[in-house]
């Protein structure tokens, strides 16, 4: 019979927003609890009560760092997280890294000697003043540093990024993705029409790039030869009034759609209804899971902007990676794509084949292997 272990899944901010990290601990512990696994979620502040097994451990604030807003804990209680381990008797702790001081790092100090330890290592940074702030991040937990049995990086990107900063080495073990759920989506019916559509999907912020794409849109819109398109900007975030003031200046109201914020739920739906599917971001990424949910779907050629995390996913198709900074070439890559269907096509069935290597299940099994080892390794001392 194969091993059931108790995990507990450590991220020191919230599980009630949809970002990179929370989709990675949700999916993972999704699955591992579908394998008979005894998941836990060791988080700060969280209202969610959908979770079996979810402790909130902190008060939380929110804080802008890396191009993101992100909610950081406040000291937890040393006292309730002893008594938490000592009352759950974890067999391994998976902490999302880099950690707070303030959570994780007390919880790895007070993990039993018996509970092993692993990493995922997940960002990497947007400036120079995000890599510093990162180095003297590595300093304050050092100690928690020491403890950690296996830790791993989502990409190439990261891996370089932590030994940089944290001074760790780190092995790839890849970001997932429900390959089925993305796979098996069908498009909205009212974009099933002779209409190409180039899909954009993220926060409406400087760094994911959406006003890029839609300068690249505003010099396409002049060129009369062009099948008929549409872009859909799925998202919202500050930018959003500028974006829109852009649009209505450039005369792209009959091009572009917003459609504000997508749930969960409805993205697969909606990268099933792209003919092209643009990601113009400029960095600050560690990997790129919004590209490999949207060449799951089989759907879409994807277009990346040429950052270290998008670079890495897109590694074995680098023609489709574009400067984030330059419009016209992002126009003359959306260009090749709408007026050659058959190269938009080859590139959505390479993206469909490929990115079934990040499913869950595949990259789930082997993570339970490294659990394993750890936990072995660890109570044979």
């Amino acid at each position: 019979m194969a091993t059931k272990l108790k995990i507990g899944l450590v991220l020191d901010d919230t599980l009630d927003k949809p970002d990179g990290v929370q989709q990675y601990v949700l999916s993972m512990g999704e699955w591992l609890a579908s394998e008979g696994h005894e998941v836990h979620y060791l988080v700060g502040e969280t209202t969610r009560t959908d979770l079996p097994n979810i402790h909130s451990l902190a008060r939380n604030v929110h804080v802008r760092f890396n191009g993101n807003r992100l909610s950081v804990p406040l000291p937890a209680s040393k006292k309730h997280i002893r008594g938490l381990l000592a009352t759950e008797q974890f067999d391994v702790l998976h902490v999302q890294t880099p950690y707070s001081p303030f959570l994780a790092h007390r919880i790895i100090l007070a993990a039993p000697a018996g509970t092993a330890v692993v990493g995922t290592f997940h960002i990497v940074a947007y400036s120079r003043l995000v890599e510093l702030a990162t180095r003297l991040l590595a300093l304050w937990v050092h100690k928690s540093l020491k403890r950690f049995d296996q830790i791993m990086s989502v990409s190439s990107a990261a891996v370089t990024y932590s030994r940089k900063t944290f001074g760790i080495e780190t092995t790839i073990s890849p970001n997932v993705i429900d390959y089925p759920r993305f796979a098996g989506a069908q498009g909205f019916e009212k974009y099933d029409d002779n209409t190409r559509t180039i899909l954009f999907l993220g926060r409406l912020v400087p760094r994911k790039g959406c006003k890029v794409l839609l300068e690249a849109v505003a010099e396409l819109a002049q060129d009369a030869t062009l099948p008929a398109f549409r872009v859909l900007v799925c998202g919202k975030g500050p930018l959003d009034d500028e974006l829109k003031g852009f649009v209505a200046a450039n005369n792209l109201g009959d091009f572009v759609e917003f459609t504000g914020f997508v749930e969960e739920a409805d993205k697969p739906r909606y990268y099933a209804s792209a003919d092209i599917s643009v990601f113009p971001s400029s960095g600050g990424e560690s990997f790129g899971i919004v590209l490999l949910e949207a060449m799951a779907s089989g759907k879409a050629a994807v277009l990346g902007g040429d950052n270290s995390g998008y670079r890495s996913v897109l590694e074995p198709e680098p023609h489709l990676l574009f400067n984030p900074h330059d419009a016209k070439q992002l126009a003359q890559k959306l260009r090749e794509l709408l007026t050659n269907p058959t190269l938009r096509q080859q590139k959505a069935n390479w993206g469909k084949a490929y990115t079934a290597n990040f499913d869950v299940k595949t990259v789930g099994n082997q993570l339970v292997d490294i659990y394993i080892q750890a936990l072995r390794k660890r109570r044979s001392q």
